[in-house]
């Protein structure tokens, strides 16, 4: 038997290592960089424009889309020149992928998942009191002050 017979098999179990050590590490990187959940909230108003409060954090006006962590509920508070302030909330569900103990399958899955969810809100109007209201109220409010200064 020749030399080069006995290199051969050597050297092809060599190369089919090295073909098996490349595909096992395409997978952990393929399992590495994969598996995340892409949370966006898309917050629309009428009229646009209006600046948005999301838990006593300013996030920007409306149109906005802005990145989320948790699934729940989130205050939200708009507000717009010549529109009465609205307080609300924002109920964010989260999705069937997200449920334990599905969420790890979620987590370590090769594809990333897009979770992007759309409000919209109205905001009412204000409407400016009449001089006789304002009178009215002054008044209220003088009474109040002197019978707390005059117990």
């Amino acid at each position: 038997m020749c030399v080069f017979c006995l290199v051969r098999p050597a050297a092809g179990l060599y190369k089919m290592a090295m073909r098996h050590g490349c595909i096992m590490l395409a997978a952990i990187a393929a399992l590495a960089t994969g598996g995340c959940v892409e949370r966006e909230l898309t917050i629309t108003s009428q009229p646009p424009g209006a600046l948005v409060y999301i838990g006593d954090r300013e996030v920007g006006r409306t149109p906005l889309t802005t990145p989320f962590t948790w699934y729940g509920d989130y205050d939200v508070i708009l507000r717009s020149e010549g529109y009465e302030t609205l307080k609300t909330h924002a109920d964010i569900n989260m999705p069937w992928y997200e449920v334990p103990p599905l969420d790890f399958f979620s987590e370590i899955a090769p594809w990333q998942y897009k979770d992007h969810r759309y409000v919209h809100f109205t905001l009412e109007k204000s409407v400016p009191a009449s001089d006789e209201e304002l009178i009215n109220r002054a008044g209220q409010l003088r009474q109040q002050a002197s019978q707390s200064a005059n117990p």
